[in-house]
């Protein structure tokens, strides 16, 4: 392993709950990694098994991460809360290009203020119990806690 090679501080970040989900769509289709054949339910936790997310998330534990991760981040709130009381290791969080293309569409509709959205998602996330958050909202948030700040 890792350690036996000599590399003893290097931290693991697992996807260890990725959820069987269609927010993963807006990136499959610009990255056009979208499946030719079959599909990826194989090694993709199933959105109606919270259980078994939480399995996977203790699996990639006793396998030896450092660092669990829930993805998507917004329809699985109550997995990150789960996670992060359950377990003794930092939860991340990934707010995925679904969640991002969904506030872009709805603010370029005029249906929604896209900074005060941005805000509450990543505050929920972080409420939730998330120690990281990987998201496509990371510039706009960034700005947001320095001009709040």
């Amino acid at each position: 392993g890792l350690d036996d090679a000599g590399f003893k501080d290097i931290i693991i970040m697992s996807h260890s709950a990725k959820h069987s989900s269609s927010f993963y769509s807006p990136f499959r289709d610009a990255a056009e990694c979208t499946p030719q054949f079959g599909d990826r339910k194989t090694y993709q936790v199933p959105f109606t098994n919270p259980a078994e997310a939480m399995r996977e998330v203790e699996a990639d534990i006793e396998e030896g991460v450092d660092i669990v991760m829930i993805k998507p981040a917004l329809s699985y709130l109550d997995l990150i809360a789960e996670a992060k009381k359950k377990f003794n290791v930092p939860v991340s969080a990934y707010s995925v290009s679904g969640e991002y293309a969904m506030v872009k569409a709805a603010a370029n509709q005029g249906w929604i203020k896209e900074d005060q959205i941005i805000n509450e998602i990543l505050y929920s996330i972080k409420r939730a119990g998330a120690d990281f958050i990987v998201t496509y909202f990371a510039k706009s948030g960034a700005r947001l806690i320095r001009d709040n700040s």
